[in-house]
């Protein structure tokens, strides 16, 4: 009898057709771009202009690296697939294979406990045999209120498990379940009165647990020096709670010195690897952000109607589900909820080798983190150089998960875990190189994944309908960039060391896969054409030089459907994933103002840090929230108490268009060449008309996230008198 599959694919046929054909039509206005531009460098050098010569050479490269990253992003709309399971399907609870799952936060200011610990108990509470399953919290922070918020949330557990349970609950964090944020899934127990009571003996009891980690008072200052600390929570508690079947929950805090790298979350993670190796040694493991809550207890199920599955399975290495926000506004200003990379690029991985790890929310196999190096039969000295001197820890490379790994005596000393988290365990191994999550740049998700794919292993695209983890996204606009920055350099470091995609990944991967990754490393060179294009045809339109075919020329066709086929293809998208008109205009917005900031930001770091002038850093997000902050962004307000390093280029930006445009058109009018400058006019009043919330915040807001007039002042005035100067400057280069 044929068993009935776990997991189906269905191929997008339609949105298929679509992207080929306009990819076909797109390339070939493309090709004919190239042809004009091309054209003016075979003309006789007696009828080319010599000032034109340099802004044609820039606006041409531009439209080279535009063209370049187009070509790269259509690898994700070659094949987009999306996928059912069937988790009725799976075997007996008691042959589901054990589940590890590590916790990261890294600074308990700026993480607050209470929501850390919300993360904890939703996933302690996911809906998986309990026996099967263990939870690891790893504080990089070493905070005491983070190990007393772990001791509470255990105590806290014994009755908010076993409420779940009993009621079906699917809204398994607490502060979700009893506030308004979600639902509160009560379906038919709303009429029971056993229900009722039960609920509202569980709100008690976790308003006192919030309340016994608000009145927590550390006992020490933060440090970065200090020892490991390693404690599981155990069932020493005495209360009325009877045989309540709880998951492994163990605190780690690894040793910390300055002399020593930690390599920020991707070191974090290696240590809970190894440590988990000794403890349960679970063959599948869950990461999650500290503030990336279960919101569905299914998703370990749904994570094994693949990684169970005999015809992927053996190559399957992760398991990725979308990162979800419940504080996401109605049409999400800063596009927090990345639409594009989760609906539509995602998918179009998961139609070849898969996505990438992103960060949270992923069901990883844990042999796929050795290598080729856990193998049986390799040479003990050999594991050592790659995997370090622990011998318990080599052992568990060949050893399945069993019950009596967990059990109390196991847990007596705690001497090798302690060990496998010490500073000095990694000295003179391949962890972080070879094994484990890569420690060559800050953004680990993306190269470890990479590298997982270099190693011929694949990875699936889980979407179901109701999200499966909720998180909390960035909601200001100076966080954005800081965290656009901090990405955006880590990705194009990829492309520019020796795991570049279109180099070292070619010889290893499929070309599209290849493609797709490549686009992730390079696309933050958007910064240098949206520079030249808000700059260079503005300036030329002030000194009535040319850059594009007039009006009445075949090629201004060409031109036009280029720009008119970019952005109906994005309108396209947001609507068919379900968002608005007012949707597509914020991500023309945010793109445009990332672009022209942390994407130029992440470059130049890259860059530096290339040449050894800087060294790599983590700041991680802010997850405090700021009510002012929320109210500007459910209105739809932008919040401009950003950073000037990102506030001052969009004023000069916008400066300069304002600007060229009233010179354009008293030009225009003087002159009468519309015919010849009216793609560089145009160019002007879209960038303008883009950037509007710019020019609200400067001349029309009255709240607190307008810009400063003690900024903006000298910008605009700084601005004026360098427009001046070029227009005196393309005066000169004229008349000589």
């Amino acid at each position: 009898m044929e068993t009935l599959p776990l997991n189906t694919i269905y191929v997008q046929n339609l949105l298929v057709i679509i992207n080929r054909l306009h990819m076909l039509l797109h390339s070939t206005a493309l090709a004919f771009l190239f042809y004009y531009r091309l054209c003016f460098f075979f003309q006789p050098s007696e009828t080319r202009e010599s000032h034109l010569l340099l802004p044609w050479l820039l606006v041409f490269a531009s439209e080279i690296i535009l063209s370049f990253i187009w070509i790269l992003d259509q690898a994700f709309r070659w094949r987009p697939v999306s996928r059912s399971v069937f988790p009725e399907r799976l075997p007996e609870d008691h042959k589901l294979p054990a589940i590890d799952v590590f916790i990261c936060t890294a600074d308990a200011t700026k993480e607050p406990t209470l929501d850390v610990m919300n993360t904890v108990l939703s996933a302690m509470a996911l809906d998986y045999p309990p026996q099967k399953l263990h939870v690891y919290v790893s504080d990089d922070g070493g905070s005491p209120l983070i190990l007393h918020g772990v001791r509470e949330a255990w105590k806290f557990a014994r009755w908010w498990l076993p409420f779940c349970r009993r009621h079906k609950i699917k809204n398994r964090c607490p502060k979700a379940y009893f506030s308004a944020l979600k639902d509160n899934d009560d379906g038919d127990f709303a009429r029971s009165s056993v229900y009722m009571e039960d609920k509202q003996k569980i709100k008690e009891k976790y308003e006192a647990f919030k309340e016994e980690i608000k009145t927590f008072r550390k006992d020490r200052t933060f440090s970065r020096d200090y020892p490991s600390v390693i404690e599981v929570m155990q069932e020493t508690i005495i209360d009325d709670v009877d045989d309540v079947k709880m998951p492994l929950l163990v605190y780690v805090s690894r040793e910390k010195k300055p002399s020593h790298p930690h390599h920020f979350k991707a070191g974090a993670l290696n240590v809970l690897l190894r440590v988990s190796s000794v403890m349960s040694n679970s063959p599948y493991i869950l990461v999650l952000d500290c503030d990336m809550f279960c919101n569905d207890p299914t998703s370990a199920r749904y994570a094994m109607c693949f990684h169970l599955d005999p015809k992927i399975s053996s190559s399957l290495a992760f398991v990725q589900f979308p990162q979800k926000f419940h504080n996401i506004s109605k049409n999400d200003i800063y596009d927090s909820q990345l639409r594009s990379i989760f609906t539509l690029q995602w998918q179009g991985m998961d139609g070849l080798m898969g996505p990438v790890i992103s960060g949270t929310g992923f069901y990883i196999k844990r042999v796929s983190l050795f290598g080729n190096f856990a193998r049986k039969g390799t040479d003990l000295l050999q594991l050592k150089e790659y995997f370090g001197s622990s011998n318990e820890f080599i052992r568990s490379l060949n050893q399945n998960y069993t019950s009596d790994l967990v059990s109390g005596q196991k847990y007596a000393l705690l001497e090798e875990p302690h060990f496998l988290a010490s500073c000095n365990y990694e000295i003179g191994t391949k962890w972080g190189q070879e094994v484990g999550f890569s420690y060559v740049s800050v953004v680990e998700d993306y190269l470890t994944g990479f590298i997982l794919n270099c190693n011929g292993w694949t990875s699936v695209f889980c979407e179901p309908s109701r999200p499966q983890f909720l998180g909390s996204a960035t909601t200001n606009l100076n966080d954005v960039l800081i965290q656009g920055t901090r990405w955006y350099s880590g990705l194009f470091e990829n492309g520019i060391n020796r795991f570049c995609p279109l180099t070292y990944g070619l010889s290893k991967m499929p070309l599209l896969q290849s493609l797709c990754l490549a686009w992730l490393t390079y696309f933050p060179l958007y910064c240098f054409p949206l520079w030249c294009f808000a700059t260079i045809p503005q300036l030329c339109l002030l000194n009535g030089i040319p850059l594009y075919p007039k009006v009445s020329d075949p090629f201004f066709i060409i031109f036009s459907f280029i720009f008119l086929s970019a952005l109906l293809k994005h309108l396209l998208e947001v609507f068919l994933t379900g968002g608005t008109l007012k949707k597509w205009i914020n991500e023309q917005r945010i793109w445009m103002m990332k672009s022209v900031t942390c994407h130029l930001y992440g470059c130049l770091d890259a860059l530096l840090k290339k040449v050894g002038i800087r060294e790599a850093s983590f700041l991680p997000t802010n997850k405090l929230g700021n009510d002012e902050q929320t109210v500007l962004y459910q209105m739809d307000k932008y919040d401009f108490q950003a950073s000037n390093i990102f506030v001052v280029p969009m004023l000069a930006l916008i400066t300069i268009n304002i600007s060229c445009f009233f010179g354009g058109v008293y030009r225009v009018l003087l002159v009468g060449d519309c015919d010849k400058m009216f793609v560089q006019l145009f160019l002007a009043v879209f960038i303008i008309t883009v950037n509007y919330p710019i020019i609200e915040g400067l001349m029309i807001r009255k709240d607190k996230g307008r810009i400063s007039k003690l900024v903006a002042i000298p910008v605009i005035l700084a601005t004026v008198v360098l427009l001046a100067f070029f227009k005196l400057l393309g005066m000169h280069s004229m008349l000589y």
